[in-house]
């Protein structure tokens, strides 16, 4: 993958569906807000598919792509993250809940509209299709409404830490050794990176009796594919052809570094046009 986004000059080498592989044909990177932090973090819509963008690179390292060499050893990689989750702390806003009372319906349209961040435009049509898991709805007319609502939300996180707890055994081999409270502890945590504290991570905590500081002592832990936050990828189209969790398993795993800005990458032929002229 070369330069794909429109501004930027330096080459990423990022590994992701291909367009078209299956599905719509299209692909473009979106900047949205990490549901956890709310930073600006730029994610993948591949084909239909929400992609979550990961960061990974060794200490020394270049790659070839094509005739030239980049300096940057970087490695961006895409997996799927369910939009859920990038939808929830908008859909809990939208319905400016107080207290015991439910909150609003709202329309669709609205709810994804977002200043300064264009690309929830984009998930519409995933948005229809998945929040009705974690929704009230009604129609009026040919116009549907949406409300966030508390049971069904906590029906779709219980269930995710269930497939959660049942897949990190098979993943990682020290998992199957552990008692079944700390994979319950480990699967809460993970999801806890995709969820605010406040109700979320808190209702899951307090529901498997865990201590929530300690939930998130253990996602501090776990080792982690660097997202793409505040990197250089912006909502532009991906150009095919010039070449995004998923979950954390380790631990004990250094921070993650700053991604380096590549700098002077060259032409391979010109590289050895040269040196043939030093010889002559």
């Amino acid at each position: 993958m070369g330069s794909c986004w429109e501004g930027i000059d330096e080459s990423r080498l990022l590994i992701a569906p291909v367009p078209g592989a299956n599905g719509d044909g299209s692909a473009r990177f979106l900047s949205l807000r990490h549901p956890k932090s709310g930073v600006r973090t730029s994610y993948l819509l591949c084909n239909g598919l929400l992609q979550e963008l990961h960061w990974f690179k060794q200490p020394y390292g270049s790659w070839f792509l094509g005739d030239y060499v980049s300096e940057d050893g970087s490695l961006y990689t895409a997996t799927p993250i369910d939009p859920v989750f990038i939808m929830l702390p908008l859909f809990e806003d939208a319905r400016m809940k107080k207290g015991d009372d439910p909150g609003k319906f709202r329309q669709l349209d609205e709810i994804l509209f977002v200043n300064d961040y264009p690309g929830y435009q984009q998930l519409f049509s995933i948005a229809k299709d998945c929040m009705e898991i974690v929704c009230e709805s009604k129609e009026i007319g040919s116009t549907k409404f949406f409300r966030l609502d508390d049971k069904k939300v906590f029906a779709w996180l219980h269930y995710k830490v269930c497939q959660l707890k049942q897949t990190l055994p098979a993943l990682d081999q020290n998992y199957a050794a552990r008692e079944e409270k700390d994979t319950l502890a480990d699967s809460v945590s993970i999801l806890g990176e995709y969820l605010k504290d406040d109700p979320w991570l808190k209702l899951l905590c307090d529901h498997f009796k865990l201590n929530l500081p300690e939930a998130k002592r253990i996602a501090a832990d776990i080792e982690v594919c660097p997202s793409a936050i505040e990197s250089p990828v912006g909502s532009s189209n991906f150009s095919q052809g010039k070449n995004t969790s998923e979950k954390k398993t380790g631990r004990n795993v250094k921070q993650a570094k700053k991604v380096k800005v590549e700098t002077e990458s060259r032409n391979i032929k010109e590289m050895f046009t040269r040196a043939s002229r030093r010889r002559n």
